[in-house]
């Protein structure tokens, strides 16, 4: 007998193939049968008409941060709520694992640096996370058998570091004794089912002392001796993140990219693939590493989001505009303190045209204040102004926009919520985006889900991208939009039976309406522990969700089921070649 039944559906495989009509049946987990409607004779425990509805492969989110809120909210919302029924977790060199026991201090080195390096809040994970594991293999068994996804962790560099070199990590070169302890418990989390190495070198990651966090201070050699280990391991992957990955890569990291993926013999892949038709020489200039890493015997793939993905900035808190060079120094002045520089027509000046500079990279785009909107505000003098664009208001008072969106912010005591128009919403972006997703090593993704929890939302890439291909600017097929965000992904971890509906494989699944898909406007709302903020954004159109086979969603609600599984190497992926 079947455990469940879906009758009448439009099946979007996974793969690429035109949409047809299927009976879909479930049984043990995996799908049991996919026949033409009306021929399966199988008894079914339950049943459902799915006809106008869509039915797609579970969807697989291959850069997230949900290392810690799987603890809190086994759910991974609002992931799941959009279609995830995979999410990889453990990128850009940051992992709550493994710990060295010998110093309790270190949870709360990890906490802080979490807390600054991936805006989680400090008092979510002091609250909502137990700590009581040592070695990675205990942190994968913490959530074992209470997750509803399907959750695969790389290793970070910055936790291995810690664990050997202790405070030297920051600023330190290991012994060789000290890297060959490096290499043991990169190894011992492997054989745990670690899906490989993350590393960060960006000057954007500090620590919660406001220290380069320990993988930037790595040089070459350890890094490719930590590759050569992950090369040593079946179903493995690199992923990296150095400066050069928010703008253009310089040539020395292009050569260290290349290295560690040909050392390794496995795939790397780095986040993320901003594309933007004003400034046409980036996109070439990214994938320069793919090509060269293709010649080594290794593979670089980019990620890219295919969503403008809301983001809101803060003068009062840390955010992407403290990365601007020389901003950092003012914004994290005493509020009083701050308030006051920033009302020092000369200190303006200098932070615009420090914004403006070539240093600043992307971030140049963060400087055009007349484009931001007002958000949430705190006072009387601010009635009435959210909603607004900063650059109507200043045109009314007589200021120029970075002035003016000063004085509303020092009303509210800095508190105010900002959001920048995208600057990269234009009709030739959008065809570059897409001539962009055919490069072979192109992969959508990117969300950061679980991080940055008051300022972005990326976790709704996946409704918000297939509405915009049914109802939109449909720049892609329904059938390769459904491919780009399943079978693509799981094919480049080397998931073994995701990625796909297919008989035999996994029962990961979501059913939507193509009529309404879609992803609700960010909202701040409080739910973490300690009442601390997030940004939330409600799923359209989602009708059902299954993780391996039983249901966890129905109609954006949780059933409470949590029947996902902690993916382990080798056990539940394989070697992906770079041939």
């Amino acid at each position: 007998m079947l455990d469940h039944l879906i009758k009448g559906a439009t099946l979007v495989d996974g793969t690429g193939a035109p949409a047809r009509p299927a009976d879909v049946g479930i049984r043990g987990g995996r799908i049991a049968v996919i026949a033409d409607p009306g021929t399966v004779d199988e008894a079914a425990a339950s049943t459902e008409d799915a006809t106008g509805l869509v039915l797609a492969p579970g969807f697989v989110d291959p850069h997230t941060h949900y290392d810690a809120q799987l603890f809190w909210d086994p759910y991974a919302t609002p992931s799941m709520n959009h279609g995830v029924t995979t999410v990889a977790g453990g990128n850009c060199g940051f992992t709550l694992a493994p710990l060295n026991p010998a110093r309790p201090e270190d949870a709360d080195y990890t906490r802080r640096m979490m807390s600054k390096v991936e805006g989680m809040s400090l008092k979510a994970l002091e609250e909502g996370v137990s700590w009581g594991w040592a070695s990675f293999s205990d942190y994968l068994s913490a959530l074992d058998g209470r997750i509803a996804v399907n959750a695969g962790f790389m290793v970070g560099h910055c936790a291995l570091r810690r664990h050997v070199m202790g405070p030297d990590a920051v600023g330190g070169q290991p012994t060789p004794e000290q890297l060959d302890a490096m290499l043991a418990l990169l190894h011992d989390a492997m054989d745990a089912g670690a899906w490989g190495l993350s590393t960060t070198q960006s000057s954007t990651h500090s620590d919660g002392d406001g220290k380069p966090v320990a993988s930037r201070h790595a040089r070459p050699a350890e890094l490719l001796a930590l590759s050569r280990a992950v090369g040593e391991h079946e179903g493995t992957q690199l992923e990296a993140i150095v400066a050069g990955c928010l703008d253009q890569f310089a040539d020395d990291e292009i050569d260290l990219l290349v290295e560690m993926s040909a050392a390794a013999g496995r795939p790397l892949n780095w986040n993320v693939l901003t594309i933007d038709a004003a400034v046409p020489e980036r996109v070439p200039r990214q994938l320069v590493p793919s090509e060269r890493a293709r010649k080594a015997g290794g593979r670089i793939v980019a990620l890219t989001m295919p969503i403008l993905t809301p983001m809101n900035m803060s003068l009062g808190t840390f955010c992407a505009l403290n990365l601007i060079p020389g901003w950092g120094e003012i914004l994290s002045l005493p509020v009083p303190e701050r308030i006051e520089r920033l009302r020092d027509a000369g200190v303006r000046a200098e932070m615009l045209r420090r914004a403006d500079s070539k240093e600043a990279g992307i971030f140049r785009r963060l400087a055009d204040f007349g484009r931001y909107v007002i958000g949430d505000t705190y006072s009387p003098e601010n009635e009435g102004l959210s909603g607004r664009v900063v650059g109507d208001i200043a045109v009314e008072r007589g200021l120029d926009p970075f002035h003016c969106l000063v004085e509303i912010c020092a009303n509210d005591r800095l508190r105010t919520v900002l959001w920048p128009m995208p600057t990269d919403n234009d009709p030739a972006t959008w065809a570059l985006r897409r001539e962009t997703w055919e490069h072979e090593d192109v992969l959508l993704g990117g969300s950061d889900a679980g991080a940055h929890l008051d300022r972005m939302c990326g976790a709704p890439y996946t409704t918000r991208f297939l509405g915009d291909c049914l109802r939109g600017r449909k720049l892609v097929p329904l059938e390769r939009a459904v491919k780009m965000l399943t079978d693509d992904p799981a094919r480049l971890f080397g998931l073994r039976e995701r990625g796909r509906i297919e008989e035999g494989f996994h029962a990961d699944l979501v059913l939507f309406d193509p009529e309404r898909i879609e992803a609700g406007p960010a909202t701040l709302v409080h739910d973490l522990p300690g009442d601390s903020p997030r940004l939330d954004s409600k799923a359209i159109g989602i009708v059902s969700v299954r993780v391996n086979g039983i249901e966890t969603l129905r109609d954006d609600r949780v059933t409470g089921a949590v029947p996902g599984t902690v993916l382990r190497s080798g056990r539940d992926t394989r070697t992906v070649s770079t041939k």
